[in-house]
């Protein structure tokens, strides 16, 4: 470990200094409490949407130093604390416990039963038995307290993630967090701030990044096989109704009431991650402006009318969510991307994950591709027969990496950890957290205001503007 790294602000004084932010223009509903909204009535709609985007695009002036090309302490250990120890925290525990340098310290999940399981887990993999933190859902917070951990892995219902990762900071611990980072705009703003002000790194463990098509089709941009790029396409159309309805598979109905609360893109980042990465979004071009659409609220109700009895705690419930959302997203360079997101019809699993340019285009789901001079007479090429010369490094190094999501999960971790013990900088940062995850208040609102056009938060201030590094990152020596 870097004993001579510089370290954090205290705690208390970056809470004195996070105070006075309130009235600071710190995007929608700043730091009073209330979510981001436009008005939902159609005759105030634009005129109300014209303010809002004037507000999301102002950027209050920065409290610290970027954090964008900061690298990491390195270390020969990295201590791990983990919140949330169901169906995905429960199963990337093995990821972490898989790789070399990596020790589980300390665990946290108020279902005494999952902890014991997991605990288990770091015990048979040969590491001292962790502690563990089960009184309620606040004892994260004693968690990130200790002082014998460098980087807190948060997965657990969405609603937390916004103070589970300033908790983490605010002790000095690097974060990551499964998505969506936040779920208002207000905390997008102060997570980046709270990054900047304690030297941590906040990121969105985006795995979707580190997809072996994805990886292929980045290198394959950056080499210019696409030409100039023009627009790309990004979704999470996955019908969750069953999962979504089971009385054991999520921990309550959390997801599902989501549903009831929000109408956009209630889970962008899989779909806009990828593509944002293709076009460097803040490393050389930036998002500025989303315009979203929503179809009627149908799916849900229909599956409990069909699959649940009478009497069950969802007949309770009304849906307001779009069963499909559409989203066109505008870069500075002119460039589109169209999110799409869709977990309550009937529909086989896509990402969409597609990207064209000059001089050709990419389309997933399946896999296939079109590119001059390679392809010709309109006919799609063989997306494999680029395998050699432009998968990622990581997955010429696992080519059969563990874990689930297609090894996607254990190349992430094993990037990330690799990055903290060598002192490299992060692939991906708070001001990505950030971008994409800001679809989810923004969308909502540009559904409410008919579709008029939402800013985007520029969260770099700037520093998009500078060509850097990211997930297409060079081998270590």
């Amino acid at each position: 470990m870097n004993d001579n790294a510089p370290q954090p602000p205290s705690r208390r004084s970056v809470l004195r200094t996070t105070a006075g932010a309130a009235g600071a223009g710190l995007g929608l509903g700043a730091l009073s409490g209330t979510p981001a909204h436009a008005a939902p009535d159609a005759t105030a709609g634009h005129a109300a949407a014209a303010g809002h985007a004037e507000e999301a695009a102002r950027t209050p002036p920065r409290r610290g130093a970027t954090m964008a090309g900061v690298p990491f302490e390195g270390r020969s250990t990295v201590r791990v604390g983990i919140i949330g120890l169901g169906n995905r925290g429960g199963s990337m525990i093995d990821l972490f416990l898989a790789l070399p340098g990596v020790r589980v310290v300390a665990l946290c999940d108020p279902v005494k039963a999952k902890t014991e399981r997991a605990a288990a887990k770091v015990v048979a993999a040969g590491q001292p038995s962790p502690a563990v933190y089960t009184h309620g859902e606040d004892d994260y917070e004693q968690l990130c307290e200790r002082s014998d951990l460098d980087f807190v892995y948060v997965a657990t219902p969405w609603h937390l993630h916004f103070a589970m990762a300033r908790a983490a900071m605010l002790n000095g611990k690097h974060v990551g967090v499964e998505c969506p980072v936040a779920m208002r705009l207000d905390e997008l703003w102060q997570l980046v701030d709270l990054s900047e002000q304690t030297r941590r790194h906040c990121m969105q463990l985006e795995n979707c990044c580190y997809g072996r098509n994805e990886m292929r089709v980045l290198r394959m941009a950056h080499a210019g096989k696409f030409g100039d790029l023009l627009h790309g396409a990004g979704a999470y159309n996955h019908d969750l109704r069953e999962l979504m309805f089971s009385p054991t598979y999520y921990e309550g109905p959390w997801r599902r009431l989501w549903h009831t609360r929000l109408r956009g893109d209630l889970y962008p980042n899989h779909g806009f991650g990828p593509v944002a990465n293709y076009m460097d979004v803040n490393r050389g071009d930036r998002v500025v402006s989303i315009s979203s659409f929503g179809t009627p609220a149908l799916g849900l109700a229909q599956y409990r009318a069909e699959k649940m009895p009478p009497g069950d705690p969802s007949w309770k419930e009304t849906y307001v969510g779009s069963d499909r959302t559409i989203s066109l997203v505008q870069t500075a360079k002119g460039r589109v991307i169209r999110l799409e997101h869709d977990v309550s019809t009937p529909h086989p699993y896509s990402r969409i994950n597609s990207l064209g340019g000059t001089r050709g285009v990419f389309e997933d789901y399946p896999a296939r591709i079109y590119l001059e001079p390679d392809h010709k007479g309109h006919q799609w090429g063989d997306f494999s027969a680029y395998a050699g010369d432009f998968d990622h490094w990581l997955w010429k190094e696992h080519a059969n990496p563990p874990g689930g999501h297609g090894g996607m999960d254990y190349i992430m971790i094993f990037r990330l950890m690799q990055c903290m013990r060598l002192g490299l900088v992060p692939d991906f940062d708070v001001y990505d957290a950030a971008t994409w995850t800001a679809p989810v208040p923004l969308s909502d609102a540009s559904i409410k205001a008919k579709g008029a056009p939402q800013a985007i938060p520029d969260f770099t201030r700037g520093e998009w503007r500078k060509a850097r590094s990211g997930v297409d990152s060079a081998k270590p020596a």
